[in-house]
C-alpha cells in the first residue's frame, strides 16, 4: 500500500498557488484540495488566508468568470449558471455580479439562436410537439420561461 503524500504549509501554499493561477477556483474547491493533501484544519486556515491576501483566491472574480464561460463556450442560461453558482457555495451578492457580466442583448440574441437551431433540427410538423421540445431544450439550458415563451411566439409568427 503506497502512503500519502505529506506536505508542509509552504509546500501546501506553493502548489495551492499553482493550482488557483491555473484557472480561477472558488473557495470550495481549494477547501476540498486541502483535504485531499490532509492538510490539518488551522494549516487550511493559513493557507486559504494566504491565498485570499495575496489575490490567489477572489470569489468575485471567480463566479465573474465562471459565468462568462458558462454562457460563451456552453450557452447556459442565467438560471443554470445561478444554480452552479449556488452548488459551489457562492454568495448571492457575487452571483448578481456575475451575471452582470453577461450583455443582455447578447443573451436574447444567443437564447434566439439555441431556438433556431434546435426548431430546424426537430423532424415533426406539430407545432405543439415542436414547441413542447424547444421549451424543453432551453429551459434545460437554463433560460427562463418567460424569455423562451417571447422568443418561440416571435419565431413562430414570422412563419
Amino acid at each position: 500500500m503506497q502512503s500519502k503524500k505529506t506536505y508542509t504549509v509552504d509546500e501546501a501554499k506553493i502548489a495551492l498557488e499553482r493550482y488557483c493561477i491555473y484557472q480561477d477556483r472558488c473557495h470550495q474547491e481549494v477547501i476540498n484540495k486541502l483535504h485531499k493533501m490532509n492538510m490539518i484544519k488551522e494549516a487550511q486556515e493559513l493557507i486559504l488566508l494566504h491565498l485570499i491576501q495575496n489575490n490567489f483566491l477572489n470569489e468575485e472574480r471567480f463566479a465573474k468568470s465562471f459565468a462568462r464561460g458558462k454562457f460563451n463556450q456552453k450557452k447556459w442560461g442565467k438560471i443554470k449558471i445561478t444554480n452552479q453558482l449556488k452548488f459551489k457555495y457562492i454568495s448571492s451578492a457575487n452571483i448578481k455580479t456575475a451575471l452582470n457580466e453577461i450583455n443582455n442583448d447578447n443573451y436574447l440574441a444567443t437564447l434566439e439562436s439555441l431556438a433556431i437551431k434546435k426548431l430546424k433540427e426537430i423532424k415533426t410538423n406539430n407545432i405543439f410537439d415542436k414547441k413542447k421540445k424547444v421549451i424543453y431544450f432551453l429551459q434545460s439550458k437554463g433560460y427562463e420561461i418567460s424569455l423562451v415563451y417571447n422568443v418561440l411566439e416571435e419565431l413562430l409568427s414570422k412563419k
